[in-house]
């Protein structure tokens, strides 16, 4: 009997073929031959894989799925031939540890061969992860196991491990499983002073905030977590990018189950679950974790506050994200009340809209330190509102209800998190040195008593307390202030017309213009351009892609900025921590590169063309740079075509987060001169969306200036401008 063959969307073609949803559109109405669908409804059919392939071989279309795509396509395969993913988890711990060259040949193996190969590949990393039982590949496995290996190859073990994690939650339905954004993972492990050696994640998901905890220093690295397949790709993501750290992970639930019971860390690092009314209330009413009393039914954030705590040596500190519900929740009042009398509590910090899913909710970091016996007495408590910076120059601002964060894209991939981190960390850590004198920022950090907190209602909302520490500001510096944003806005403003007064384009005729395209690996195959990446260090020499490693290109890292995908999407200039690309081959950026960002979601530009402010800087890790022959190709066209929407989604894959694939990025074959005109227009166009960006930005600076300023009491409206209205009839009196 033949193996059923996985069923693909419109969307999964256009990947599979390397060209645009549209195409696939014609295809389906010009081609009588064009495959019918197989499956899922009028308004979403389902094609048959394998009829799809023939027809795109019939017409000389060769596959441009990258390695991951590839991966993943064979997996749905594999699934409906009754085969699993969980297995290959080790298997991608294991050859991610082997060069490339060994990859290569070990996936040109005769069938027999590969099974065995890949079983003592599988023994090797089998006491490594949590819960992970015998293995034994089966013949049908081997379309598997080749794809894998070509991936860990060409992608590296992270790329894999995300391709087979993503597939094991949807076969388990485990909805909900979702992934810390990075620059937040970060900016929790930053509030640990430290390093701290032991780090502890009770709820670890995927493991980002671990591995953020490893990249400040931390040696031992324990998580648990309920999901059995989040348990095993935390162990196996951290002992690729922590390889040097003790990693231990365990699949059960923290509050019921508590795998580290007799553990005392140094940190606790954790993002849990929000909104979970059955998180053991009754069964754990005796527990002697509550020290601050017992977490009311619909308060499980405070149990794990106390989990948290419970685990910590005295004077350790713990970062927990959480619903802003926490703070002010009449039900909580009593453990919120003795969390401040006692100090454990030592920061609440407010994030703004966007900084994790949920999106529309601004969620909050507690900072919590466990008393000490004899220490010293806290008097105060840190608040920090960071609400109101929203995205620098971007828009709105990657990637918790009763969840945790599938993905590392969205909108919090445009918020200014070097903004946002250096603001927290810099009142944080004045705060933790001095909090008797700390003097605060006005409207954004203020230390409130805590005797002035042990209210009726112990509310600990940043934003209540903040603010009306606005109050303090002097009239006269914030008045001047006001003049110098408003004068700033009215630059900006005539920048803006004058930009948006370009009118160098016509009509292209009765119909849109067609090109004929090429993709950018035939474009770096051909010399016309070059593609380079930030990758680990010993991965080395030219993917599927085209995409090339860079060797080596900076020695000291510690003396460069990054320029990061955030950078891209806010047109500013690099911002990135040098001190995360430790370990890794990045490339230096040099003007009249192309760069592209790696994960098409958030709001802002996909792609830009590096200004001599941008030469030198180093490759963050989630941009692709494309470097092009100025004899052949017009850097602005390029960036132009590249960014585009269309071509964005249809060189990109995944489900929750899609990632880019440089190589299948498609640019139309145009003589240099017409290009340069198509790269003037293109310019014209990025200089609009910057002028529209800073206009914004100053537009809502003097706004909440202006409004600070009345609401506080340091500004008064005019009484002139006030009987003009009158006069002209607008009184509403």
């Amino acid at each position: 009997m033949s193996q059923p063959s996985a069923q693909v969307t419109a969307a999964e073609i256009s990947r599979i073929a390397g060209v645009t949803r549209a195409t696939v559109s014609n295809w389906r109405r010009r081609h009588d031959d064009f495959p019918p669908p197989s499956g899922g409804t009028d308004s979403s059919p389902l094609y048959d894989l394998e009829s799809v392939r023939a027809w795109l071989a019939s017409r000389g279309q060769v596959s441009a799925a990258n390695p991951s795509e590839e991966l993943r396509t064979t997996l749905r395969l594999h699934a409906q031939s009754g085969g699993g993913t969980s297995d290959l988890l080790l298997l991608v711990l294991a050859a991610a540890g082997r060069s490339p060259e060994e990859l290569t040949a070990t996936a040109q193996l005769p069938d027999s061969d590969l099974l065995t190969r890949a079983q003592r590949d599988v023994a090797t990393a089998a006491d490594a992860v949590p819960a992970a039982d015998a293995v034994r590949f089966k013949a049908d496995d081997a379309a598997v196991l080749r794809a894998l290996y070509a991936c860990v190859r060409d992608e590296g073990g992270q790329a894999a491990l995300g391709v087979l994690a993503e597939r094991e939650l949807e076969d388990s339905a485990a909805s909900g499983a979702y992934r810390t954004p990075e620059p937040l993972a970060d900016l929790l492990a930053g509030l640990i002073p430290g390093p701290p050696v032991r780090v502890l994640d009770p709820a670890c998901g995927s493991g980002t905030l671990l591995a953020a905890a490893a990249r400040r220093g931390a040696r031992e690295l324990y998580g648990q977590d309920t999901l059995p397949v989040q348990a095993r790709r935390s162990a196996v993501s951290l002992m690729l990018t922590a390889p040097e750290a003790t990693v231990t992970v365990r699949a059960a639930d923290s509050l019921r189950a508590d795998a580290f019971p007799g553990l005392v860390a140094d940190a606790v690092l954790c993002n849990p679950p929000f909104g979970v009314r059955d998180w053991g209330h009754d069964e754990l009413a005796y527990d002697p974790r509550w020290a601050y009393g017992v977490p009311p039914r619909a308060e499980s954030e405070l149990a794990w506050v106390q989990h948290a705590l419970a685990h910590l040596t005295p004077g350790g500190h713990a970062a927990l994200l959480l619903p802003p519900a926490t703070a002010g929740r009449a039900s909580g009042r009593r453990v919120r009340a003795e969390l401040v009398r006692s100090g454990a509590l030592r920061a609440v910090i407010a994030l703004p809209v966007g900084a994790s899913v949920p999106l529309h909710v601004g969620l909050q970091i507690w900072v919590l330190q466990r008393p000490e016996p004899g220490g010293p007495e806290r008097k105060s408590v840190l608040f920090v509102d960071t609400a109101e910076m929203s995205a620098g120059a971007g828009g709105a601002g990657t990637a918790v209800g009763a969840t945790r964060v599938r993905g590392g894209g969205g909108r919090s991939a445009s918020l200014d998190w070097a903004g946002i981190t250096a603001r927290v960390l810099g009142a944080w850590r004045a705060f933790a040195e001095s909090p008797d004198t700390f003097e605060g920022e006005p409207g954004v950090a203020h230390a409130v008593g805590v005797v002035d907190l042990l209210d009726e209602v112990v509310d600990l909302t940043p934003a209540r307390l903040v603010r009306a520490s606005r109050a303090e500001v002097d009239p006269a510096e914030l008045s001047a202030e006001v003049d110098g944003a408003r004068r700033g806005l009215v630059e900006a403003a005539k920048s803006l017309a004058q930009a948006a007064g370009h009118e160098e384009w016509s009509p292209a005729g009765a119909t849109a213009r067609e090109w004929r395209t090429a993709t950018a690996s035939d474009l770096a195959r051909g010399g016309a351009l070059t593609l380079l990446r930030t990758v680990p260090e010993g991965a080395r020499g030219r993917a599927d892609d085209g995409t090339e490693a860079a060797e080596g290109a900076d020695r000291e890292p510690g003396t460069r900025a990054v320029l990061t995908a955030s950078d891209i999407a806010r047109g500013s200039g690099p911002t990135g921590d040098p001190a995360e690309l430790r370990s890794v081959a990045a490339p230096l950026v040099a003007a009249g590169d192309v760069l592209v960002r790696a994960v098409a979601s958030g709001d802002g530009p996909m792609a830009r063309v590096a200004g001599e402010e941008d030469a030198g800087a180093l490759l963050g890790p989630h941009v692709h740079l494309f470097r092009p022959d100025p004899a052949r190709l017009d850097a602005w066209f390029l960036a132009g075509f590249l960014g585009a929407e269309e071509n964005i989604a249809g060189a990109s894959s995944g489900s929750t987060v899609l990632t880019v694939s440089p190589g299948r990025l498609r640019v139309p074959l145009l003589p240099l001169e017409e290009q340069r005109r198509y790269g003037e227009a293109f310019r014209h166009v990025h200089e609009l969306r910057a002028e529209a960006r800073r206009a914004t930005r100053l537009a809502e600076e003097t706004a909440r200036l202006l409004a600070g300023g009345l609401t506080g009491g340091q500004l008064l409206p005019s009484r002139e401008t006030a009987e003009a209205r009158g006069r002209d009839g607008d009184s509403p009196h």
